[in-house]
């Protein structure tokens, strides 16, 4: 069993991607799709006149300042359009999908911060009516209900807090706890590069495996976005997955291609 996380950046083309989902799916693997979709809630707050805000945390990690609104925002283009555009385009390919979000079945749930820490000109401000959170808990029954009925779930962000609100919640995270819950023997993380780059933004800089030993050290030379892939896939490994791969979804075949170690490989 795979689980498959396509990232959310742009450059990103679902066609290859879903084409190589349904020929592994073809052969009897049970697989698992959740996504992002940042550049979506991006340009769709761009459309919308409400220009997306980014915070950064006191420990470098970046992220969606979300707001109410923009977390209506965020669901619109995540839940209702990105994640029916993969459905769209897996049913074309005969490959039964269904989509469902991380509130679906309770499947995400967790705890909505009630504060959080943003730094700013080098100053750290506090900020309450954030809708984000973390997952803490994975309830995979609807998954393995899905895969039971011969259905491939495709699961988007927003997960639930354990008041009922819907949470943003980073996607790559979410996976790597979705992947320790359901026993996957693998994790993808499928983004615009070709995985951990040494000296970023070089390609050929490329960093093929981390170690155990080496999870601290590889965050060190992960730039914005990738620190939370490093801790994904840092997190999976440690939680009984036995690799957790950063790999480039822009490749023709990118789930193949990562199963054969091409991108950096945790375990």
């Amino acid at each position: 069993m795979l689980v498959i996380k396509l990232g959310g950046s742009a450059g990103i083309n679902l066609d290859p991607f879903c084409e190589d989902i349904a020929r592994l799916s073809r052969t009897g693997e049970k697989l698992i799709i959740v996504h992002g979709g940042s550049d979506a809630t991006t340009r769709l707050s761009e459309q919308l006149g409400r220009p997306p805000v980014f915070i950064t945390s006191p420990s470098g990690h970046t992220s969606r300042r979300t707001d109410r609104r923009t977390l209506e925002i965020f669901q619109m283009a995540c839940r209702g359009v990105l994640n029916q555009q993969v459905v769209e385009r897996l049913q074309r390919l005969g490959i039964n999908a269904v989509g469902i979000s991380g509130m679906d079945g309770r499947l995400w749930v967790g705890q909505r911060k009630a504060a959080i820490r943003a730094v700013e000109n080098g100053v750290t401000r506090i900020i309450r009516d954030d809708f984000s959170g973390t997952v803490d808990t994975v309830n995979p029954q609807i998954i393995h209900t899905l895969l039971s009925g011969g259905f491939i779930p495709v699961i988007s962000p927003p997960a639930v807090s354990t008041d009922g609100e819907p949470m943003n919640v980073d996607a790559d995270r979410a996976a790597a706890s979705t992947a320790s819950a359901v026993g996957a023997s693998a994790l993808l993380l499928l983004s615009n590069v070709p995985g951990l780059l040494r000296q970023f933004p070089d390609e050929s800089s490329l960093i093929r495996e981390i170690k155990r030993t080496d999870f601290q050290r590889a965050e060190g030379f992960a730039q914005g976005r990738m620190k939370k892939k490093v801790l994904a896939a840092s997190e999976a490994v440690l939680a009984g997955v036995q690799r957790a791969i950063i790999g480039d979804a822009r490749a023709a075949e990118p789930i193949t291609s990562a199963l054969a170690g091409q991108g950096t490989v945790f375990a």
